[in-house]
């Protein structure tokens, strides 16, 4: 064996030359310690968001399906985004099977990738001890810990926002064009997995580079107008296919009006996100009580701390404001090109940014999307803090330092008071360990080595305490539907308890179905606590309740129980005996069943393994298929059974969806079967 051959595991282990002895062990050990965590009681949510995991298992059975984020094997719907964050988890299951950790490994890998590229990022700029505080903060956000152990597109997106900032202030150290070119790719794929989420990036990211870039100016606008060439590129390709593809022999574009997936992308997951115009949507158009945010919260500046939200993210976005200020400040001094400065403007710029859209969004607003926040929230408070601690001899600097750990302890108290009976002792260790902390960075370069560095590893503990506590407590929970929260319930929010949510926001409309009301109104604890079994406003049946009737999420099996909003947000439970009726004779069929709704339709698919067509789409709104169009597959022999019930909104009892079921329930025999009733599409009432 040659001295080559041991060099690259060498060269692993040690690193860089310049790093300390330390500095590559202690790396892999942080990705190491981040998989262990994330894989932790991973099965214990089941298929998660069965939405997306239809469309999983339909991508791993038919390539077409991949390629295009069909909801059934058989294409007759797309889920309501891009395909791209589907395409990891489809080709997991393609090989290993449909399960639980088929599913959702790539979304922990995605998690490990990320904390990985945070640390490179920050690590180039400032020291690996930077980079390891970057790594562990983000590893250790609440939100984080939720959405890299679950299948909905968050995942993928922070990644590759994390990934599309890194390759920005690689550009700033050399004016490579190849840097802004990577990173217009990173920003085009993301689209592909939330389409125009991805771009609100993009503003700060351009001016920074075309500000503080080290080449001519010149050169500076190419560089740009070739990264927007990747976006373009990168995103528009898959764009450019479905819209020129025959409508006629693709799957329906789901979530959109008029079979168009660039009308989804501006209406219904674009400006719709914006000025709450969600057409089709979950209370679009102006839901009930919105206070400025529709049916899904306050608006304001503060919504990233409100009850809500703040256990979710805002644990240290406090210190790094302060922090990104305190950079800013630091380097205010330096020339036109410090790429110590451009970094943090690129991961300042791009938190203030998506804080801001966040906080001011007038339709659907999840707390789970602030994880678009963590990849940047973590290396501000990684530079800034190694920053400081360099010039802790100077008063401004000790000052700083100590303003952002007191404002790290206080914050935390207040959070950590907001979940009542939660660890009551923890606020208080967070709280007095933190001032104790701040009192000491406030001396800490009068302090020996050794003193100085057991304060910073007090503060450091302090401040990780309250989001580490919220993340084991989302580790150890189930969480699955369509509406899931980290850490434990809180007051005035919906908290995350088991089950993680298949309710909605802002608790109950008067008839008590967890229809997106004012916000607050929820009561604590009983998050996603919606009432199958109930009909919907508008006449829509409320549908998928198993059995005696109550409700039910997921079980670790994977199979869905009945969700709130009468199955809209989480699917129906499937008896084994319903099973057993679908199954029959199904691959005769095209569809082995239809029902209204994509939660309804992907709990019945994902038990069977046989495609069940989700009739409207995911809010039963979309007008797919028509009345006729359903009529030519029933008599065409397509479809087995309609299952009835389902997660359609009130809304939509004048569309097709209604219309299709009353036809069927005038025209067709039914059997009932665990108290969700089925009509066999092969036996008219006529014959009966």
């Amino acid at each position: 064996m040659t001295v080559h051959d041991h060099a690259f595991p060498r060269r692993l282990w040690r690193g860089r030359p310049e790093d300390p002895r330390w500095a590559r062990p202690a790396f892999l050990a942080l990705l190491l310690a981040t998989l262990l965590l994330y894989l932790a009681n991973l099965s214990a949510s089941g298929y998660a968001n069965s939405f997306y995991s239809a469309a999983v298992q339909a991508g791993s059975e038919s390539w077409k399906a991949f390629f295009f984020g069909s909801l059934d094997a058989a294409n007759a719907i797309t889920v309501d985004k891009p395909p791209a964050a589907l395409w990891p988890m489809a080709l997991s299951v393609r090989l290993f099977g449909l399960h639980s950790w088929t599913i959702l490994l790539p979304e922990v890998l995605m998690g490990v990738g990320t904390v990985a590229v945070v640390y490179a990022a920050v690590r180039r700029r400032f020291s690996p001890a930077a980079g390891l505080i970057a790594g562990a903060v983000l590893a250790l956000t609440p939100v984080a810990a939720l959405m890299f152990r679950f299948n909905n597109p968050d995942a993928m997106l922070a990644l590759l926002m994390a990934v599309a900032c890194y390759l920005v202030i690689r550009a700033l150290e050399d004016g490579r064009t190849r840097w802004i070119v990577w990173a217009g790719a990173a920003i085009g794929f993301a689209f592909l997995a939330k389409t125009l989420q991805a771009f609100l990036i993009l503003p700060p990211l351009a001016l920074v580079y075309a500000v503080c870039a080290p080449v001519p100016v010149r050169r500076r606008v190419a560089q740009l107008a070739a990264g927007l060439g990747a976006i373009v590129v990168a995103g528009g390709w898959w764009v450019a296919v479905v819209e020129l593809w025959p409508a006629s022999s693709r799957p329906y574009i789901g979530g959109s009006q008029n079979d168009s997936f660039l009308e989804l992308t501006f209406g219904y997951n674009g400006l719709g996100r914006l000025n709450g115009d969600e057409t089709g949507s979950v209370g679009g158009g102006g839901a009930p009580g919105g206070g400025g945010g529709g049916g899904w919260g306050e608006t304001g500046w503060d919504r990233m701390f409100g009850s809500v939200v703040g256990g979710q993210i805002s644990w240290l976005i406090p210190t790094a404001l302060i922090l990104l200020v305190a950079g800013l400040v630091a380097t205010r001094k330096a020339g036109r090109t410090s790429v110590t400065r451009g970094a943090f403007l690129v991961w300042g710029g791009a938190l203030l940014t998506t804080m801001l859209v966040f906080s001011y969004m007038q339709g659907i607003f999840h707390e789970y999307y602030t994880v678009a926040l963590a990849p940047y929230i973590a290396p501000l408070v990684g530079m800034g803090a190694a920053l400081l601690w360099e010039r802790r001899d100077r008063t401004w600097a000790a000052l700083t330092l100590t303003a952002a750990m007191t404002a790290t302890a206080a914050w935390g108290y207040v959070l950590l008071n907001r979940s009542s009976g939660y660890q009551p002792w923890l606020k208080w260790l967070v709280l007095v360990g933190g001032l104790s902390a701040a009192l000491g960075l406030l001396f800490a370069a009068r302090l020996g080595r050794r003193i100085a560095l057991g304060v910073a590893g007090l503060g450091l503990v302090t401040a990780l305490a309250g989001p580490a506590a919220y993340t084991l407590t989302t580790l150890g929970e189930a969480h699955t539907g369509s509406i899931v929260t980290a850490g434990p319930a809180v007051t005035g929010g919906r908290g995350g308890g088991p089950g993680g949510g298949g309710g909605v926001p802002g608790g109950n409309m008067p008839d008590g179905n967890g229809f997106p009301g004012r916000p607050g109104q929820g009561q604590q604890g009983q998050q996603g606590q919606g009432q199958p079994g109930r009909n919907l406003p508008g006449g829509m049946p409320g549908g998928g309740t198993p059995g005696d009737g109550k409700p039910q999420g997921e079980t670790p099996d994977g199979r869905s129980g009945a969700g709130g909003m009468g199955g809209l947000l989480n699917g129906a439970g499937v008896s084994d005996e319903a099973k057993e009726l679908l199954e029959d004779d199904a691959q005769a069929y095209t569809w082995g069943a239809a029902a209204v709704g994509a939660q309804n339709a992907a709990s019945y698919q994902l038990s069977t393994g046989d495609p069940v067509m989700a009739i409207g789409g995911f809010n039963g709104t979309d007008p797919s298929p028509t009345l006729d169009e359903f009529k030519e597959y029933v008599a065409n022999g397509e479809i087995h059974y309609f299952i009835a019930g389902g997660g359609g909104m009130g809304g939509a009892s004048a569309g097709t969806s209604s219309q299709i079921s009353t036809w069927v329930q005038e025209s067709f025999t039914s059997v009932t079967v665990d108290g969700t009733t089925f009509y066999d599409l092969t036996k008219p009432k006529t014959e009966s």
